[in-house]
């Protein structure tokens, strides 16, 4: 290593972030003999809001050499291929985001263009024909996508439905496997340098001193270096996403295991259910001016499959984003750079997003500024356009039963969000803006499902007879369903691949 190369890392707080960081670390400095310390505490619990993900959490996971099989069986985990949403545009009303492609493009022509200028009626149910992942999630299926690309069996992903503070655990047996040194304690203060304002070191209630060249804050809500210590200052959302507390329940679970989240919108909020191999885990997100405590409790228990395993556990949040996501020599990840509810499962994925931002742009002790203010920027974008996707399902809806829900309907969005349904109520198109997390392909299924409608389809569409149309459709929709009535069950392809040895737990 240079003379300027940072060489001791320190991670402040645990739980999911702090471990993902650190398996991440752990693996790319193997080769090196920068020291990474972990500070945490077990008298501070961890949130643990969602347990389901997006695909990227698999590469993540294949990046650190870790078995698919052994991870499933240690974190309980089941596969997930879409998420379901009820009651969202109208009540009684679902429709399936699959984590997949639509149908097959056709002379450049992508998929969704192909099927809105053919089709009079485009609602959601129509378009689930089209989609493999729908269509295995429908039928409680599940088998991995075949790695030729050229197949028809390709052309969907899929992510996990997992015990996050399983995962921790997980990760911190990998990451103290390969050096990491994990230290119990909790922060009573921190120092700084008085030349540059960088953090110096911690101390912790028992006078223990920890040094570092550069801290990495994963001390969640409370942001305890990057807020209360270097005064990043927040950008607050609620305007745009009310709801402000979660309250949280495992319950028994079945025989059935459904391959896919659900989310389920209620009076004020919604309420969800992720299926893992020992248990289901549900929550009801809401809005605590628009309804008691006590009744959000009440709603959330008289919707489960099983009997409830606990109390249910109360999470008050708001919703927001650091405005600096790195200062001096500290970065946040996690909670401490802000937080979007889970609706979409983007929770982890952004700890992963910022984790692989870090290691592009991993500090020397120059901390240079060029590189910091491009780390902040890409993590402002992606947190923005999260945000907005996530603002689409409250915004894009009918329902007015509610003052919630009325709020949500009519109040102004913010100018990215009001221009993708600009774009998409002409010729029902949707651009990826550089390379945002959330594709084409899952704003498609959410407007759709939301019942938003273009007013005509792309002119290039036309290009293809109606005769050549009908017989792609036909031949997407036939090929989509043989392919989904061969696979096996979930629960069947978990039992013979991946099952966790079971025991009671909670």
């Amino acid at each position: 290593m240079s003379d300027n190369s940072v060489r001791r890392v320190l991670i402040v707080g645990g739980g999911t972030a702090g471990w993902m960081c650190a398996a991440a670390l752990s693996n790319a400095f193997r080769d090196t003999d920068m020291a990474v310390e972990l500070a945490e505490t077990e008298a501070i619990g961890t949130v643990g809001v969602g347990e389901a993900t997006r695909p990227h959490i698999r590469h993540f996971n294949a990046g650190l050499g870790i078995d698919e099989a052994d991870f499933i069986r240690e974190t309980r985990a089941t596969f997930k291929l879409a998420i379901e949403f009820c009651n969202w545009n109208r009540i009684g009303d679902s429709y399936l985001h699959p984590l997949g492609e639509y149908g097959m493009p056709a002379a450049e022509i992508e998929f969704h263009h192909l099927w809105a200028s053919f089709v009079e009626d485009l609602n959601a149910s129509a378009l689930d024909a089209y989609s493999l992942p729908i269509q295995m999630a429908r039928a409680n299926r599940f088998a991995p996508p075949h790695t030729d690309p050229n197949s028809l069996l390709s052309i969907y992903s899929y992510a996990y439905q997992f015990d996050a503070g399983r995962y921790a655990r997980y990760l911190r047996t990998y990451a103290e496997a390969r050096g990491v040194t994990r230290t119990e304690g909790r922060i009573q203060s921190v120092a700084r340098n008085g030349a540059n304002g960088h953090i110096a070191s911690v101390r912790l209630e028992d006078g223990r001193v920890l040094a570092a060249d550069f801290f990495v804050d994963c001390s969640g809500f409370s942001g305890l270096l990057i807020e209360k210590t270097l005064k990043a200052g927040c950008e607050d959302w609620t305007d745009w996403l009310p709801c402000d507390q979660a309250l949280a329940v495992p319950c028994e679970g079945s025989k059935e295991i459904t391959p896919y989240t659900r989310a389920t919108a209620r009076e004020a909020g919604w309420q969800w259910r992720i299926p893992l191999q020992h248990r289901i885990g549900n929550g009801y997100v809401y809005s605590s001016n628009h309804i008691s405590d006590d009744e959000a409790a009440a709603t959330l228990l008289a919707n489960l499959d099983g009997k409830p395993l606990a109390d249910p556990r109360c999470l008050r949040f708001v919703t927001d984003r650091r405005k600096q996501a790195w200062v001096k020599n500290c970065v946040a990840l996690g909670l401490s750079s802000g937080f979007l509810e889970p609706l979409e499962s983007t929770s982890i994925h952004l700890i992963q997003s910022g984790i692989a931002k870090l290691l592009q742009m991993f500090p020397s002790t120059a901390f240079e500024q060029a590189d910091i203010d491009r780390f902040k920027a890409r993590t402002k974008e992606e947190f923005e356009r999260v945000r907005d996707f996530i603002i689409l399902h409250y915004n894009a809806t009918t329902r007015d039963d509610t003052p919630f829900w009325d709020h949500c309907r009519t109040m102004p969005v913010p100018p990215g969000l009001a221009e993708k349904y600009r774009i998409f109520e002409g010729y029902g198109r949707i651009f990826r803006e550089n390379d945002e997390s959330v594709n084409d392909t899952s704003w498609f299924a959410v407007m759709i499902g939301q019942g938003l409608r273009p007013r005509a389809f792309d002119p290039v569409a036309e290009c293809l007879s109606e005769d050549e149309t009908r017989r792609r459709l036909a031949q997407i929709r036939q090929a989509m369903q043989a392919s989904s009535d061969h696979m096996p069950t979930h629960a069947d392809f978990i039992a013979n691949n991946c099952a966790a040895e079971m025991e009671p737990l909670s």
